[in-house]
């Protein structure tokens, strides 16, 4: 009966002290979106690109509201001076011209956030890829995008953020 026992015994501890070299590290990382998007020098560009896309008309819907501003400026100082036919008149073109105002306002946000969208998708697309890229280098299990609070030590954005610039140097 000893030798079963002895053989029980000693498989248990050769399988106890080979447990630690089996059990794998599991590695968790974290990304933050928002530093990506406002440190990377692609979603930077991005921004810029934008902002270059849309400064023009940013521009002229600026002018236009003024112009608008200062007719209803004029329109209130000159009322008491006008007849009742001219008043209504200037006021019908003033809300035809704000209408018109809003409509160009509104469809100047419309695309530009399209716009937006599509840039900053391609900037979340090429940051998915260099997440991964570093999950396969670095042997990571787990790589979290949002989370209620993260231990610095498994923040990789800084990782992130300089392959991302490495790239766009490129």
């Amino acid at each position: 009966m000893k030798q079963p026992l002895r053989r029980v015994i000693l498989a248990l501890c050769v399988g106890v002290l080979a447990m630690p070299a089996m059990a794998q590290e599991f590695r968790l990382g974290f990304v933050s979106l928002d530093r990506i998007i406002k440190e990377a020098v692609p979603a930077k560009n991005a921004q810029a690109k934008l902002e270059q896309e849309f400064s023009k008309r940013e521009k002229e819907l600026q002018t236009l509201g003024t112009t608008i501003k200062n007719s209803a400026d004029q329109l209130e100082r000159e009322a008491p001076t006008l007849s009742e036919a001219q008043r209504a008149n200037r006021q019908r073109q003033l809300v035809e011209q704000d209408r018109e105002f809003q409509r160009k306002r509104r469809e100047f946000q419309e695309d530009l956030n399209a716009r937006r969208n599509e840039e900053l998708q391609q900037v979340f697309d090429r940051a998915n890829r260099v997440v991964k890229q570093v999950a396969d280098a670095e042997k990571y299990d787990l790589i979290l995008q949002e989370a209620v609070y993260v231990n610095p030590k498994h923040d990789i954005t800084d990782k992130v953020i300089r392959a991302l610039n490495a790239s766009a140097a490129k």
